[in-house]
């Protein structure tokens, strides 16, 4: 099989969708790997580690797109990619396609089979791609929160630890999955004091046990949010249902009864985020004021650090790519019913039920599973 690995081309986006391990797995394999020039600058990764192990470096994503069999990508395809793609040919990437109905149509009308890597379930039930990518985004959510509640940046002005004599942050966690222990780590180390909602019970006190004195576990409901969102100073929405929008849990009249200059940052903002006020932003204008309110919005967080994030992501994702490299899509996903969750779109139809619902769209079981 020939596998293409593009450079990515969203807004401040470092990573890469393979490393030079990968690429050597595949060669031995005898598997061919087109990699684009400097497709690994943004993670330290250079053309002669690729090539050393057997990648050919092209010049252009044109002509990966043309010859590739599979596309293995970080972040959904772009308008420009998205034109490239070829009926038949497998991309294997993160898409979210439940909050965004132009890429969803878009993958539709190329013909190609469309494997998601936040849909993919492991033995256990896990979201074993969308894993690391959340312990990144729950540390930095708090790293950037920290910094937007400096003055400067139009935040109320408070040191997130607070020191002698005077008190520490509030910090309000929603949700209590991966990337909301991680966030509630990183904010507890700091010295704020932390409240972490969920509506799941057995997590709640699985939190309650493992988590420092300063994180506080609470049931969610609407009128303890109402009632939390009063007195926090940095709000973290980190809610998942997979495949699907994120509920909207802050609705816009809330903001009114927050305190000005607090901070929202919504890592769930790439499924629809659960603040009704939140809309994708980037690393370059990552914010901005509704109500007093400082909304951080950005859809590729984990870019940023794009060296810690290639080799985290790659890590997860190898096992997998070499799966469907080896044995095509089809069977791979036919002896891997998980990996077969990861089938949103083939052929030119929405084969993830919760994609459909979001649009109305036809939904139509994944060939596999005929």
């Amino acid at each position: 099989m020939i596998v293409g690995v593009p450079m990515e081309t969203k807004t401040h986006e470092y990573r890469v969708s393979m490393t030079p391990v990968g690429v050597d797995e595949l060669v031995r394999r005898n598997h061919k790997v087109l990699v684009e020039n400097q497709a690994g600058f943004g993670s330290g990764i250079t053309n002669d580690e690729f090539s050393s192990v057997g990648a050919t470096i092209v010049d252009t994503p044109q002509e990966i797109f043309a010859k590739a069999d599979m596309i293995v990508k970080v972040k959904e395809p772009l308008e420009p990619e998205r034109k490239m793609m070829r009926e038949g040919q497998t991309m294997f990437t993160y898409f979210h396609f439940a909050a965004d109905e132009k890429l969803t149509k878009g993958v539709l009308d190329s013909g190609s089979v469309a494997i998601a890597y936040e849909t993919i379930v492991d033995k256990h039930g896990r979201l074993p791609l969308l894993t690391p990518m959340s312990e990144v985004a729950g540390k930095m959510s708090i790293q950037e929160g920290a910094k937007y509640l400096e003055r400067p940046m139009m935040g109320r002005g408070i040191l997130l630890g607070g020191i002698p004599g005077v008190e520490p942050a509030e910090v309000l966690i929603i949700g209590g999955g991966v990337v909301g222990t991680n966030a509630a780590k990183v904010a507890a180390g700091l010295g704020a004091n932390v409240f972490i909602m969920d509506v799941d019970i057995d997590r709640l006190r699985y939190l309650d046990d493992v988590m420092p004195d300063n994180v506080h576990t609470v049931f969610s409901d609407r009128l303890a949010l109402q009632r939390y969102l009063r007195t926090a100073d940095l709000i973290i929405g980190a809610v998942l249902i997979p495949g699907a929008r994120c509920p909207v849990l802050i609705a816009k009249e809330m903001l009114s009864h927050m305190k000005p200059g607090a901070v929202i940052v919504d890592v769930g903002v790439d499924q629809g985020g659960c603040c009704e006020t939140i809309h994708p932003t980037t690393h370059e204008e990552p914010t901005y004021i509704v109500d007093n309110i400082v909304h951080y919005g950005v859809a590729n967080m984990p870019g940023a650090v794009g060296r810690t994030s290639t080799f985290g992501l790659t890590n997860a994702t190898l096992p997998y790519v070499l799966k469907l490299a080896d044995a095509g899509y089809e069977k791979a996903c036919r002896d891997d019913l998980g990996l077969a969750e990861g089938i949103n779109i083939e052929g030119g139809k929405v084969t993830n039920r919760p994609v459909a619902e979001a649009f109305g769209l036809e939904f139509a079981p994944a060939s596999v599973a005929r």
